[in-house]
């Protein structure tokens, strides 16, 4: 296993991450358990989850997966708070004031069944509110041993430097980690999130790498979504994710992927994996077969022939359609 360091931290990480969205829902219990002892025995020791899956129902599976397959100290485990994590939220049960960070930590840590959570994100920016008031929140669970390292999902690349440089002015914490959207479909972090990271020391864990199914070639048409699939068991943001081009994009990456001898989901895979600046893909697999489909590219590496043929179809820094559609901030229009 190819482990990487996270950032500029001595945190080493395997290079493809497991998201836990879909456990227990739609994935049953007994195989998401067997997807997390699975991964755990092929190296991968890098977990993602958010107290809003599910009304934490993913949390508490994770953390009871953890305790029977492994221990705690081989794990690493991201976790999140913005979005509410009740069935009845009231007023403060969302958002990023020091009030719900630390009501949520308290709250996750408690269904992990952990002492820390080694992760802990900021699930979404907040823009009502004063920066310094969610990095002094994180600071403090950091100091308390709560949380080990903090970090962004979804932030604009000025707001993540705006963390920055309110953490070395008052010597705070610092952000090691953003979570973007990303994948062939729509590469518009490399324009400035991901040059910012990099000069920063900022590890980047993408979400949505097979572009909810669509570069695993999973999709007939934008009119017909799979049984089982986010865009028809969810619709809204994820069903606006789908359109004609991506899919003609998806056609693509699985005739490049049979010449190449692997699947399409392996090919969308590898090719986030080892994109610059690039820690490890957040990939959640729906079934254990998924799963094991994707293990093979641990131990890969993108060929410059397949870098460059994906350029040819979306070229860097380009988009085809939009993953960012749930960021609110991002207002380009992309796609048909």
């Amino acid at each position: 296993m190819d482990y990487r360091s996270l950032g500029r931290t001595g945190l080493m990480v395997s290079p493809m991450c497991i998201g836990t969205f879909n456990f227990t829902q739609p994935t049953p219990e007994d195989e998401s358990m067997r997807i997390i002892a699975r991964a755990l025995e092929a190296g991968i020791n890098f977990f993602d989850t958010a107290d809003s899956y599910h009304d934490g129902a993913s949390e508490r599976l994770l953390g009871r997966a953890i305790a029977k397959f492994s221990s705690r100290e081989e794990v690493v485990i991201v976790s999140k708070s913005y979005f509410p994590a009740r069935p009845d939220p009231g007023p403060n049960d969302r958002g990023n004031s020091r009030l719900h960070i630390l009501r949520a930590c308290e709250d996750s840590l408690r269904r992990l069944g952990t002492d820390y959570i080694d992760v802990f994100l900021l699930h979404r920016p907040d823009f009502a509110i004063d920066h310094e008031e969610p990095l002094r929140a994180l600071d403090d669970l950091v100091r308390q041993g709560k949380v080990r390292y903090i970090g962004t999902s979804v932030h604009p690349a000025w707001k993540v430097m705006e963390g920055l440089m309110l953490s070395e002015r008052h010597r705070l914490s610092r952000y090691v980690l953003e979570q973007p959207p990303y994948n062939l479909l729509d590469r518009r972090i490399e324009n400035e999130l991901v040059p910012m990271c990099l000069q920063h020391g900022i590890g980047i864990t993408p979400f949505a790498p097979l572009a909810q199914g669509v570069l695993a070639g999973r999709y007939a048409d934008a009119q017909r979504f799979p049984e089982g699939s986010r865009a028809a068991r969810i619709g809204g943001t994820y069903a606006g994710r789908v359109n004609e081009r991506g899919i003609e994009v998806g056609r693509e990456i699985s005739r490049l992927a049979r010449e190449h001898g692997m699947s399409a989901a392996a090919l969308a895979l590898l090719w986030v994996k080892d994109q610059p600046g690039i820690t490890a893909p957040v990939f959640g697999p729906r079934t254990f077969g998924q799963l094991e489909e994707a293990l093979p590219i641990l131990g890969m590496r993108l060929s410059e022939e397949l870098r460059a043929a994906a350029d040819v179809l979306v070229p860097p820094g380009s988009a085809v359609t939009n993953y960012h559609n749930s960021s609110g901030w991002l207002k380009q229009r992309v796609g048909n």
